[in-house]
């Protein structure tokens, strides 16, 4: 594989490696610190010897890696800021009362049912000098109104560190917020919240008002709500206000990407701003003017989208791409992927794991490596057939690249990904040209109707378009369980394949078939041991009380009628059959006793009736009944008490104190997340 001799592939694989590392054993400051700068010494005393001896030579290459290994390492410790002393994190004494804090507004977040949401900055907290990135959310009332960036605040409200998932096979929220520098998040009234005069004036600030003035034109000229949140996703990068519904139908129809600003849109800019500057004479002076001002013209498109990690690792690339451009150098497009990769996680090295950083690399990488292969299968006569064969062609190499990272994350795929991209991306190009322009006139406070009406209508007609191919469900491969080893699995197979087909071998066809026995060597054994577990769960649901038992494959699921019905729609119970490749094989209302590996589980719920013969193992209550413990605990004293979220929480304190006196075991699912047997 002739990308990995290059010497930089080799060094961005091994700071990759290092940030891995730093992120599983989370190493001291003081010791990451060391090991570069030893690391750095001896790599600098080897190119002083290296002209002198052959073996300084050698060993100048191997601490080369192992510097890069460490750097990624330290550059990840670095940028852990609850290390910092006045880190919020380090000065919540108590969770539970409420704090005082003074916050800056930094992003606006997609709303909830019940809360509006912004990412902020603290400043000072209970009086205190402090720092860090917080989720700050208002409870939506009559009082609610929208929070420009930049505001100042004195919020008083609950602090809520980031917790472990509630429930088995659940997507870790905590982890995702935690890789964003965000350890905590307050809830607050709308009457606790005091804006103040000053404004942070940032040039984020700067930029969500120019945004701001763009949509409100927009919305003056009466352009239809549905459709202006798919053109602010487009071009704007923000997707806050669109629906869910036309978000599913994205999803399904294998075209989301497109409501992320990415390479895609970040291309084109690039194309319309090399387009508008063709007066300008190719002398050496004017080749620099024109680069200068389409890398202005390329950040500051990415500072109007927000600078999302999608955004920055695409006008990072197309940067590096201008340069080789106008400055009439060859553009080797891997080397540009690596570099801008770098730059991005040398500064932001939690971009790594970042889904849509992951998913937009790969997905390049494999248009750059797979695509021509692909391309030359069949060589069309003609240039209208070319032109579709290759949207064919780099649609396959990416959903190829994406499709294991796609189905590890959501556990589904969109079949007809390629009908998608055939029909959208020509009609993408015009409509990213005219909403551009629009936009640019909306930003000086004019609009000129007849271009306003033609964005309008092509959003609505791809809209259209979108949901009609997602409309063909029998297409869409949903809950399609994978995990870490068979992920691994399946790119060992891509690569082997992909490197036998480029150049056929004996050795190369034995490698492949090798990765085809791993993959179904993992499969089995995930089967294997999904067949022969048991385990009794009772899950954290708040208003209801779902228990499920577990046979190999086989799930008996018991709750109340509600959740009975709606099974299908649970995402909480979707997570964990899809993980454990299991099936719901009955459906019962909630009991009052039940046997699980010589264990007696008594539940007890709001009638407060319990037999007091039955001398339980487990005490499982639900649905707050008035229940004395003390007196319960002079019948019989089980090994366990378990509370679900559908009690109280005045009630599961009490209990709470009741069991620590008796030094009985408690289990509150709200606090500690699911019980498992």
């Amino acid at each position: 594989m002739k990308v990995l001799r290059f010497p930089l592939v080799k060094t961005t694989i091994c700071f990759v490696f290092g940030i891995l590392f730093a992120q599983i054993t989370k190493p001291p400051f003081s010791i990451s610190l060391i090991l570069v700068l030893l690391n750095l010494s001896v790599l600098f005393y080897c190119f002083i010897f290296s002209k002198k001896a052959t073996l300084y030579k050698t060993l100048f290459g191997l601490f080369t890696l192992l510097s890069s290994f460490f750097i990624g390492n330290f550059t990840l410790v670095f940028n852990n800021h609850s290390l910092i002393s006045n880190h919020y994190s380090n000065q919540l004494s108590a969770l539970d009362v409420n704090h005082t804090s003074e916050i800056i507004i930094r992003e606006k977040l997609k709303n909830t049912i019940n809360n509006d949401r912004y990412i902020a900055e603290i400043i000072l907290l209970d009086n205190k000098k402090s720092y860090g990135k917080i989720i700050l959310n208002i409870r939506k009332d009559s009082a609610s109104h929208l929070l420009e960036l930049g505001s100042r605040l004195k919020v008083i409200g609950s602090f809520y560190k980031n917790r472990k998932p509630n429930n088995p096979n659940q997507f870790d929220y905590g982890k995702y917020l935690q890789n964003q520098q965000i350890y905590a998040q307050i809830y607050a009234d709308a009457s606790d919240i005091k804006i103040g005069k000053n404004v942070d004036k940032t040039i984020t600030y700067y930029a969500s008002k120019l945004r701001n003035r763009i949509i409100r034109n927009l919305e003056k000229n009466h352009f239809n709500k549905k459709e202006l949140s798919v053109v602010i996703a487009l071009i704007l990068g923000q997707q806050q206000d669109i629906s869910q519904e036309v978000i599913n139908d994205y999803q399904y129809a294998g075209a989301v990407h497109v409501l992320s600003v990415s390479g895609l849109h970040v291309g084109f800019i690039l194309m319309f701003i090399t387009f508008l500057l063709k007066p300008i004479p190719n002398t050496k002076r004017g080749s620099t003017l024109k680069l200068i001002l389409v890398i202005i013209s390329l950040w500051s498109f990415g500072i109007l989208a927000g600078l999302a990690p999608s955004v920055v690792r695409s006008v990072t690339m197309f940067s590096f791409v201008a340069i080789g451009m106008f400055l009439r150098r060859s553009i080797n497009i891997y080397h540009t992927l690596l570099v801008s990769a770098l730059l991005i996680l040398l500064f932001q090295p939690s971009f790594l794991f970042d889904i849509g950083f992951q998913l937009s690399y790969i997905a390049l990488f494999f248009i750059v490596w797979l695509q021509p292969l692909l391309s030359s299968i069949w060589t069309p006569k003609n240039k209208i057939t070319t032109y579709f064969w290759d949207i064919i062609t780099v649609s396959f190499a990416a959903q190829i690249g994406t499709f294991p990272l796609s189905i590890y994350y959501f556990h589904q795929f969109p079949g007809l990904f390629f009908v998608t991209n055939i029909v959208i991306l020509p009609m993408l190009s015009l409509i990213l040209a005219i909403g551009v322009i629009v936009m640019l006139l909306a930003a000086i406070n004019f609009v000129w109707l007849p271009l306003l009406k033609l964005l309008e209508y092509s959003i609505w007609f791809l809209n259209k378009i979108i949901a009609w191919v997602a409309s063909f469900e029998d297409f869409v491969f949903r809950d399609v369980p994978l995990n870490k080893f068979m992920l691994w699995s399946c790119y060992l197979l891509i690569f082997s394949a992909i490197i036998w087909f480029k150049k056929p071998t004996y050795k190369k066809l034995l490698i492949t078939f090798f990765a085809i026995i791993i993959l179904q060597l993992v499969a089995i054994e995930a089967k294997f041991s999904s067949q022969n577990k048991s385990e009794f769960i009772v899950f954290n649901k708040k208003k209801n009380t779902i228990i499920t038992q577990r046979s190999g494959d086989k799930v008996i699921l018991n709750s109340n009628d509600s959740i009975l019905k709606t099974i299908n729609d649970n995402l909480v119970l979707k997570s964990y059959l899809v993980a454990n490749y299991c099936k719901i094989k009955k459906k019962k209302i909630v009991s009052n006793l039940y046997y699980f590996n010589n264990k007696k589980i008594l539940i007890i719920d709001h009638s407060s009736v319990y037999l007091e013969d039955e001398k339980p193992d487990v005490v499982l209550i639900t649905n707050s009944p008035k229940l004395n413990l003390e007196r319960l605990f002079k019948i019989w004293k089980p090994k366990q008490v378990v509370v679900d979220a559908t009690n109280f929480k005045t009630y599961i304190k009490a209990w709470k104190t009741t069991c620590r006196k008796e030094k009985i075991p408690f289990h509150d699912t709200t606090e500690k997340g699911f019980f498992k047997l």
